[in-house]
């Protein structure tokens, strides 16, 4: 009997050395680091299970085992928790490092810049070119409905939700801007701040001459002088559907639409583009200014003028500085 007690106390021991030597063994492979050499972004369909999961991040070169990862998804009371989605495993992640990437839920998050001054087709195009988001857009929105600005998205999104969010976006701002408008502004309604707004964004790319632009405009308009603003002339050329690529002639400062600041009094139907924030407040809050002129001064910005015949100096300046640079 004793050497019986002695035997079954022997194989016990064992077995626990032996057990703790698997659960040792385990830890070290689950914690450990895998054979990932660089960061790699994986996508876990919809409808994975474990099995799956662990067999597709082996597959990809994320884990060594499978068997180790669902293990310690059980052992940690993690195995129903994995959501799919995108997700970047970075170089040497550990098992249990990928197991709490999969259950954090936390995708790649992909963004789209859209920058200030573009026209909706060229908003569309981008929008289209994008990666990893899904569905068509059936229709091109009006200017001026799309804010400018970078969208943070995941694969799988659609690409009118996106364009939704972009028409929300500007809807936002320019209801956050309209209260504080200037008062006396030759202008009451929004789509005409926008209109304002949108020339003001493709006139300059300099923020301190946004309102000084504005300025400008508002004074012709309380005067009743036409705008003369070359990028309304290239939008009636295009009508914002690709670039003109090409320099404005004389002649067609002479062309017949309704979008001709040189050929028509006041602002044109509509914005020519999608303007910015800054843009927006510049068209609502324009500089106090006796100016009712300005060109290009052939450093990336412009010279201003209050007489025609300053102007007209300016402009010699300029012509100046262009035929040099040619």
């Amino acid at each position: 009997m004793k050497r019986l007690l002695i035997a079954v106390t022997f194989l016990i021991t064992i077995g626990a050395v032996g057990a703790g030597f698997l659960y040792s063994w385990g830890q070290q492979r689950f914690t450990g680091p895998g054979p990932l050499d660089a960061r790699k972004v994986v996508l876990i369909a919809r409808g994975s299970g474990l099995n799956a999961i662990a067999q597709q991040l082996a597959n990809e070169g994320v884990i060594r085992s499978p068997l180790i990862f669902r293990l310690g998804a059980r052992v940690t009371g993690q195995a129903t928790q994995l959501k799919a989605g995108e997700y970047a495993f970075p170089a040497q992640v550990s098992p249990k490092q990928a197991l709490q990437i999969v259950v954090s839920g936390k995708t790649v998050a992909r963004t789209l810049t859209i920058p200030e001054g573009l026209t909706s087709h060229e908003v569309v195009a981008r929008i289209r070119a994008a990666p990893a988001l899904t569905g068509e857009i059936s229709q091109v929105p009006d200017e001026g409905e799309l804010l400018p600005e970078t969208y943070h998205y995941q694969r799988g999104d659609r690409r009118a939700d996106l364009l939704q969010r972009m028409r929300a976006g500007m809807t936002r701002t320019l209801d956050r801007l309209w209260p504080k408008r200037a008062k006396n502004l030759p202008f009451d309604s929004k789509r005409a701040a926008i209109t304002l707004a949108s020339i003001v964004e493709k006139e300059t790319a300099v923020p301190a001459e946004r309102a000084l632009v504005a300025g400008v405009f508002v004074n012709r308009l309380e005067r009743g002088m036409r705008l003369q603003s070359d990028p309304t002339v290239r939008f009636a050329l295009t009508e914002g559907e690709a670039e003109l690529g090409r320099p404005l002639t004389r002649a067609d400062w002479d062309v017949d639409n309704p979008y001709n600041t040189y050929q028509n009094a006041g602002l044109p139907p509509g914005p020519i583009a999608n303007p910015g924030p800054a843009a927006l407040k510049a068209a609502l809050n324009p500089a106090e200014t006796d100016y009712l002129y300005f060109v290009a001064d052939g450093n990336g910005g412009h010279a201003f003028a209050k007489t025609l015949r300053e102007h007209n100096r300016n402009v010699a300046e300029w012509r100046k500085v262009r035929d040099q640079n040619k």
